[in-house]
């Protein structure tokens, strides 16, 4: 399980290096798709996994400056936050985690209940799915994207 996450916080790595390359205002412009721009939806993707990681976790972790995030430093704050939290989750993984049901109460008041495992890899997906659409956007401004091909990196 590590190893995906190990990748696609490498590839994040690479976006915010590219993001370094644009504007400020080409960052937060509004776009079809994802979270409306590309800063918005970066940070959504590090959002996503701590919530989804504070479901597993006994002793949720709030990330105080989540609601002033303006720029792109910013977001590498919150993502060195939340990743050093999942990373040391999933250090310490134990095949009893993959079957250990997480309850999920929505506002709608259904009851959800996702297995770790599922959980785990909703994560890692998620976050490629958005990265897909950053492709897309950076196609959109005419530059290249950033690689996404796990075949060719080396990530452990």
């Amino acid at each position: 399980m590590l190893d995906m996450f190990l990748y696609n916080w490498q590839v994040r790595e690479d976006w915010f290096t590219w993001c370094e390359s644009i504007s400020e205002e080409e960052l937060r412009a509004e776009r079809v798709g994802g979270m409306g721009s590309i800063l918005k939806t970066l940070s959504h993707v590090i959002d996503c996994e701590l919530i989804w990681m504070n479901h597993m976790l006994e002793e949720p972790y709030i990330y105080s400056e989540k609601d002033s995030i303006t720029k792109l430093d910013d977001v590498i704050k919150f993502s060195n936050f939340t990743k050093e939290i999942t990373e040391s989750f999933l250090r310490n993984w134990t095949g009893d985690y993959e079957s250990k049901v997480v309850e999920i109460n929505s506002r709608n008041g259904k009851t959800y209940s996702f297995t770790y495992g599922k959980i785990i890899r909703h994560i890692f997906s998620h976050e490629i799915h958005h990265i897909g659409q950053l492709s897309i956007w950076s196609r959109e401004i005419g530059l290249k994207p950033v690689s996404s091909d796990l075949i060719f990196r080396s990530y452990s």
